[in-house]
């Protein structure tokens, strides 16, 4: 049965665990992944592997997690502050002086004192209105950022599926046309030793049996290369025993689904949906915040104050005796000049939104040509796949004609060995324009922001 696999629900449920960390401290679920040398792995099963254990990702992850501790420190400026302090001094007692009556008495040798006070702003110049705000853009900037991460590794990992099934289809074509070869050989053979054909027969149909040879060891290679990538990004550490050719069946299969889009809407999706624009959007955003937070300096910043306080008497000698009560009051700080620290705060942060600003345009402009140009290898690897349908079946009927044409006579070794070798590039470009139809596809998807849908059968 076929089913459907929706990045996008991966994401939204990814990505709000990592917050809730703060929150949550759950055990987390024990991940099972399957040993791919047991049994094969569809594509569903790549992107879930991926989702757990790549490198990337995880690393994504915990600067996801550590943008929570970004946004506490942001938002601290509206919370309210509690603190403690507490003191304990001793004094030469020949350094105290005492009250000038008729009968003087020292001061105590020893004090001290303990408070613990509330501070809550009520007015920092509109920066606490501006963290606030800030806290949620960092949020969301960050969650978009993480988003990047996980649609870039989810596109190689598809990517890399593909060019596997790519080589290992590659191998069954290019042994399909060693069994051709071969087969001719020994008929030519055959025939040398009955006298219908000439020694140059023989020595044609070996060479050309020995120039496709390469081919199938080049062939293999990519097969093993190409195993060893996509085990990388699905984050299993081989063991060292493992030899270079990893034992890793895939249960997938080079399809073509029609897939139908327009320019222009491609375009308006992509500049809606891809992450990278909207965390720079984010990153705009909070530049303008922080024009608003460094603007602050020029204006006073106003607290409440309450607390409870305790010391010792400063008219006995007996620590023992405090004096204890509670206080309430406003505190109040104004920089009338700073030497221009402000100014200079405003400067920067009006020049970064500026950047910011540029920056949004200019990633526009690159999505809309990343959109442009993989639009335009889409349709291309569509018109080749299409030009390709027909194509095996015409090379295996132009070769079963040529062998029978060779066999009555009428025709030379040279257009049986020839239809052979069309057959072999037949199959090739056929494989080949499925693969870059498939990549091309998940390219466009990916420029566009939209979720990566595959297609597997059942295992």
């Amino acid at each position: 049965m076929n089913l459907k696999i929706q990045t996008t629900a991966l994401l939204l449920a990814i990505a709000p665990l990592a917050f809730a960390a703060e929150t949550n401290r759950a055990t987390p679920t024990k991940i099972v992944v399957k040993d791919f040398a047991k049994e094969p792995i569809s594509l569903a099963d790549a992107l879930d592997i991926a989702l757990q254990q790549n490198t990337s990702i995880l690393k994504a992850k915990s600067d996801l997690e550590a943008t929570q501790g970004i946004i506490m420190q942001t938002r601290a400026v509206a919370l309210p502050k509690l603190g403690m302090n507490g003191n304990y001094t001793a004094r030469d007692p020949g350094s105290l002086e005492t009250f000038p009556t008729t009968r003087p008495f020292p001061l105590p040798d020893q004090s001290w004192s303990a408070n613990i006070q509330l501070t809550q702003s009520i007015y920092e110049g509109g920066r606490v209105k501006a963290a606030l705000r800030a806290a949620k853009l960092t949020k969301q900037q960050s969650i978009a950022n993480y988003d990047t991460v996980v649609a870039d590794t989810l596109l190689a990992v598809r990517v890399a599926y593909d060019d596997t099934l790519l080589a290992g289809e590659q191998i069954a074509v290019q042994e399909a046309s060693i069994n051709l070869l071969t087969k001719e050989l020994q008929d030519t053979r055959n025939r040398f030793e009955a006298g219908t054909v000439p020694k140059f027969n023989v020595l044609r149909a070996e060479v050309e049996l020995a120039n496709a040879r390469p081919r199938l060891i080049r062939a293999r290679n990519a097969f093993r290369i190409s195993k060893n990538n996509l085990a990388n990004l699905l984050g299993y550490n081989l063991a060292r025993e493992v030899l270079q050719d990893v034992p890793m069946q895939l249960s997938g299969k080079l399809e073509a689904e029609p897939y139908q889009i327009e320019l222009p809407v491609a375009i308006g999706k992509a500049l809606e949906r891809r992450t990278e624009l909207i965390a720079l959007r984010k990153t705009e955003a909070l530049q303008r915040e922080n024009i608003i937070n460094q603007q602050g300096g020029y204006k006073p910043s106003v607290q409440l104050v309450a607390g409870y306080g305790s010391r010792n008497s400063s008219f006995s000698d007996d620590l023992t005796r405090d004096v204890s009560g509670w206080f309430t009051g406003a505190q109040a700080t104004w920089n009338i000049f700073d030497g221009g620290l402000t100014r200079g705060r405003v400067i920067e942060a009006e020049a970064r939104q500026e950047r910011a600003k540029l920056d949004v345009d200019d990633a526009s402009r690159r999505i809309e040509l990343e959109v442009r140009t993989t639009y335009s290898n889409f349709i291309e690897s569509q018109e080749v796949m299409e030009s390709q349908k027909k194509t095996v079946e015409q090379a295996e009927e132009a070769l079963r004609l040529a062998e029978a044409r060779f066999g009555a006579g009428t025709t030379t070794q040279t257009d049986v060995l020839s239809a052979q070798t069309a057959l072999t590039e037949a199959r090739t470009t056929q494989i080949q324009a499925l693969h870059d139809y498939s990549v091309t596809r998940a390219r466009l998807e990916r420029a566009i922001g939209q979720i990566i849908e595959v297609s597997h059968g059942s295992h």
